[in-house]
């Protein structure tokens, strides 16, 4: 059964089973599939996860998505850790074992295959995914911009949703 904390902002056609919970301020975006069937999935406070993202796990493999992450539209998370303070791209896929360290980012479109480790501070880009550079300190910033943004969006879309704008 999931676990929702009551701020949590949930678009329609969001779709979340099992064993899910989700942090404080987060929010999930419209038609997103969470699917904590066979494992569980564990997300943060202030994350935001995109229009048309799937969060799914495999019985070995439990996905864990930290505070103040940004995983943007189309995204793919498959049992996967992704830490704090991250950002994924539009249309990223991060695979079984992978983890996304703190303050680092996975590309637009890259693939993170299985296991692969996106070091702290690092940007991975690609089909299969290599790390390209080091992130700059406004970039890093902009990751917790982003968390704020998004929790004033849900905001907006939800006054929005009760016709109140």
């Amino acid at each position: 059964m999931p676990k929702i904390a009551e701020n949590v902002f949930l678009a329609p056609g969001v779709k979340i089973i099992g064993e899910v919970e989700i942090g404080n301020n987060s929010s999930i975006w419209y038609n997103s599939v969470i699917r904590g069937d066979v494992n569980y999935i564990r997300i943060g406070e202030l994350t935001n996860i995109q229009d048309n993202s799937v969060l799914h796990v495999t019985g070995k493999n439990p996905l864990i998505v930290g505070n103040k992450v940004t995983v943007g539209h189309s995204v793919v998370l498959h049992g996967c850790t992704i830490m704090d303070l991250t950002l994924i791209g539009i249309g990223g896929i991060v695979l079984d074992r992978a983890v996304v360290e703190e303050k680092s980012m996975v590309a637009a479109g890259a693939v993170v295959k299985p296991g692969f480790v996106v070091p702290s501070g690092k940007l991975a880009a690609g089909i299969p995914a290599k790390i390209i550079r080091d992130l700059t300190y406004d970039e890093m910033i902009e990751f917790e911009n982003s968390a704020v943004r998004y929790k004033n969006y849900a905001a907006e879309a939800l006054n929005l949703e009760n016709g109140k704008l």
